[in-house]
C-alpha cells in the first residue's frame, strides 16, 4: 500500500500548498486525509474527521467527482465516498483520479477520452463510479496513475491495466486502448508484485523477490532496460540483478528505486537533474545515487513533476531536480522533515505525490491502551530486575503473549531477577509483548534475537532480522552474517550474504573477515564461488 503520512498533531499541515489558501485553520483542522492534483495543482480532495468526503478547484474534466464541471472556492461533498475509508488515491493528467477504499473497492472518475477510468466507455464521468469488471472477489491495495492510464495492484499480488495505451503502457502486447480492468500477465503471470508505480506513459512492478518489471513509453530510458524502445509487455531489468527492490516512484519520465540496503539507484529522464547523478544526461542504465552516505527508507517522485526527494534513516530530508524553475542535479539537504513538503514548496506544480493521511488521537485503541501502560508501576504486579534496573509489567498480558511466560509465571512472583540478558534487550522484549513492534538500534538486535531464538518467539525473531539489515555495513557485515548463522536467521543470513558479495572487496580487507570462524569462511567462500563472485 501506499505510504501514509503521520504528524504528532491530530492534523495534517496541509497550509504549504496553495490550493488550502481559501480554507479557514478552523476548516484545516478538521482535515484526516488530502490530495492534491491538477495540473496547475488547483485540485483537492479531502476527507474530515468525521469521514466526510470534499473536494474544490477548478473541476477540470469533472475530476472533483460532484457531478458537474462547475469549478468552486468552497467545498462540495462527495456522497458515495462519504463514510467509506479511503486507502489510497491516485491521479493522472486529464485529470482522472482512482481510489481505493479499506474494503478494496475501486472508484474512478474525471477524464476518461482513453477509457483510464475502467468503465468500458471513453465519456468523462462526473461522479465516483466502482469498477468491478474482472475485479470481483479481489480486494484491491494500491492504485497508480500514469497520464492517461491507471494500474492497481491486488491483495494476492496481482496486477491490473486499463486506459490509454499508445506505447504498452498496459502491458498487454499491444498498443490498442484497454477499455476495462485486465491483469497484466506475461513474465507477471506467476509472480506476486509488492508494489506498483506510473509514470506519463510507463508502468512498473516490484515483485515479492525484489525484482522489477517494466512495460510502456521508454524514449528516455525510463525503463531501465539500456535502451530507448519501447516495451508492450513486462519485462525485468536485467541491470538490478542481485539487487533487492523495495520500492520504486516514477516521476514524469524518469524512475527511482530503493533497496532493501536503503541504497536508491535512479534512471530515464534527466534534464532538470532529476536523477541526482551531478549533471543532465539521460541514463538508460540503473546508476546508484548516495545522499551521504547515510540509509535511505523513502523515496519521492509523482509523474506530473520532474522533481526527486528521499528521506533518510536519520530523518533528514533531500530533493533535487526541479525546484521551483532550477535544476539541481544532486540530491540537496532540506529543512523539510517529510517529503511531501518538498512538493509542496518547490515541485511545479505544487501537488501532493501520495494520499496524505493522519489517524484522530483522540481515542485509544487497545494496542495504544496497552502501550500507555507498558513500564507503568502504577498498577503492574510483576517487576523484572535487569542490571539493577526494574521494568514495571503484568502477569496476565505476558501469560497471554508469550508461552515461555506461560509456563514458567507463577502467582506469587513479583520480582524476577535476569541475568542472562542486558537491560536494553529485555526491556526491548518486553515492550514488545506490549506493542507488537521492537523500538532498538540495529546495533542492539543482535542481542534480541539470540533471546527471540531462546524463547522461540519465531515472530519476534523476523522483526529482529528486520531491524539488523537497516543497520548493516561493510564493516560489520561478516559479524551479522556469523550471529544470523548462529540463531539460524536465515532470512538474515541470505541477505547479510548479498551484501557481502555485493561489496566484496571491501568487506574481504574488513578486520571482521579476517577473524571469521574457519567453517564459517570455508561455507562462505564456496557459496560465493558458485555464484560467480571470484570470476575476473
Amino acid at each position: 500500500m501506499q505510504y501514509i503520512f503521520l504528524l504528532k498533531q491530530n492534523m495534517l499541515d496541509v497550509g504549504k500548498w496553495p490550493i488550502f489558501a481559501f480554507r479557514s485553520p478552523e476548516e484545516l483542522k478538521l482535515i484526516r486525509q488530502a490530495c492534491v492534483f491538477g495540473s496547475a495543482g488547483n485540485e483537492v480532495l479531502y476527507v474530515t474527521e468525521n469521514n466526510e468526503v470534499f473536494a474544490l478547484g477548478t473541476n477540470c474534466s469533472g475530476c472533483l467527482g460532484v457531478g458537474d464541471t462547475q469549478n468552486s472556492v468552497e467545498p462540495r461533498r462527495l456522497d458515495t465516498l462519504c463514510g467509506k475509508k479511503i486507502t489510497c488515491l491516485s491521479y493522472g493528467s486529464g485529470p482522472h483520479v482512482v481510489v481505493a477504499t479499506a474494503e478494496g473497492e475501486v472508484y474512478t472518475w474525471g477524464h476518461n477520452a482513453y477509457s483510464q477510468l475502467g468503465n468500458g466507455t471513453t465519456n468523462n464521468s462526473l461522479l465516483p463510479c466502482q469498477i468491478s469488471t474482472n475485479l470481483v472477489n479481489k480486494k484491491v491495495t494500491e492504485v497508480a496513475c500514469g497520464s492517461h492510464h491507471s494500474m492497481i495492484l491486488t491483495s494476492d499480488g496481482e496486477v491490473y491495466t486499463w486506459g490509454y495505451n499508445n506505447s504498452g503502457q498496459v502491458g498487454s502486447g499491444s498498443t490498442a486502448n484497454q477499455a476495462i480492468p485486465r491483469r497484466v500477465t506475461s513474465c507477471l503471470q506467476n509472480k506476486i508484485a509488492v508494489n506498483i508505480a506510473c509514470g506519463q506513459m510507463c508502468s512498473m512492478a516490484v515483485v515479492e523477490n525484489g525484482e522489477v518489471y517494466v512495460w510502456g513509453y521508454n524514449g528516455n530510458g525510463q525503463l531501465g532496460l539500456g535502451n530507448s524502445g519501447n516495451q508492450p509487455t513486462p519485462c525485468r531489468i536485467a541491470a538490478l540483478q542481485g539487487i533487492r527492490v523495495q520500492r520504486v516512484a516514477c516521476g514524469y519520465a524518469h524512475t527511482l528505486v530503493l533497496t532493501d540496503e536503503g541504497q536508491m539507484y535512479a534512471w530515464g529522464a534527466n534534464s532538470y537533474g532529476q536523477l541526482g547523478t551531478g549533471n543532465r544526461s539521460n541514463q538508460s542504465y540503473p546508476v546508484p545515487i548516495t545522499v551521504d552516505k547515510d540509509r535511505v527508507i523513502e523515496i519521492a517522485a509523482c509523474h506530473s513533476a520532474h522533481t526527486s526527494a528521499a528521506k533518510t534513516q536519520g530523518s533528514q530530508v533531500y530533493m533535487w531536480g526541479q525546484c521551483r524553475g532550477q535544476s539541481i542535479t544532486l540530491p540537496y539537504l532540506t529543512h523539510f522533515a517529510c517529503t511531501d513538503d518538498v512538493f509542496a514548496c518547490f515541485a511545479t506544480p505544487a501537488v501532493t505525490w501520495r494520499l496524505l493521511s493522519v489517524e484522530p488521537d483522540d481515542h485509544l485503541t487497545v494496542a495504544q491502551s496497552l502501550k500507555k501502560e507498558f513500564d507503568n508501576p502504577d498498577n503492574a504486579d510483576l517487576r523484572f530486575q535487569v542490571d539493577g534496573k526494574y521494568i514495571h509489567v503484568h502477569k496476565v498480558l505476558l501469560k497471554i503473549r508469550c508461552d515461555h511466560f506461560r509456563s514458567v509465571l507463577g502467582n506469587n512472583d513479583e520480582i524476577i531477577e535476569i541475568s542472562e540478558f542486558s537491560y536494553p534487550v529485555y526491556r526491548a522484549f518486553l515492550e514488545y509483548l506490549y506493542t507488537d513492534s521492537i523500538s532498538l538500534p540495529p546495533e542492539d538486535a543482535i542481542g534480541l534475537l539470540d533471546l527471540a531464538t531462546f524463547y522461540q518467539e519465531k515472530r519476534l525473531k523476523r522483526l529482529c532480522q528486520q531491524t539488523i539489515k537497516q543497520g548493516i555495513s561493510e564493516d560489520n557485515a561478516i559479524a551479522l552474517l556469523s550471529a544470523a548463522v548462529k540463531y539460524e536467521a536465515k532470512e538474515l543470513e541470505e541477505f547479510c550474504f548479498r551484501f557481502c558479495i555485493n561489496h566484496l572487496t571491501v568487506v574481504t580487507q574488513s578486520p571482521g573477515f579476517a577473524e571469521m570462524d574457519h567453517d564459517l569462511l570455508k561455507n562462505f567462500i564456496s557459496k560465493a564461488s558458485r555464484v560467480g563472485a571470484f570470476k575476473n
